[in-house]
């Protein structure tokens, strides 16, 4: 099966950095483990501080983005655990913005 490359924004509220790192420094297992389990890994977040702003990128083998997810019991709790520090729906889910990938470089 082909990894697909997947990039998306989403927006943290300002003066929210360290609680956005630390909440993801302490990620819940079985929060990993659903994301592993759906085929989603190399999965990184990048903050542009000027705009605050985040880029994420993850590599996806299954056919679900980790934004796919939010059926399941433990991503909606997390998003609702996330949603004091970041833009969000009323759903809780990060508001989020794919992005078209222009260049890949092998």
């Amino acid at each position: 099966m082909e990894t697909k490359r997947f990039g998306f924004k989403m927006k943290l509220f300002p003066g929210f950095k360290e609680e956005y790192k630390k909440r993801h420094d302490e990620i819940w297992p079985e929060l990993v483990q659903l994301l592993k389990n759906e085929g989603i890994g190399n999965y990184s977040i990048f903050l542009d501080e000027e705009s605050n702003s985040l880029f994420a990128y993850q590599e996806q083998s299954g056919e679900s983005s980790s934004q796919d997810l939010g059926t399941t019991e433990i991503v909606k709790k997390w998003w609702k655990f996330m949603a004091d520090v970041m833009e969000t729906n009323p759903d809780n889910s990060p508001v989020t913005v794919p992005l078209e990938q222009v260049f890949y470089m092998k």
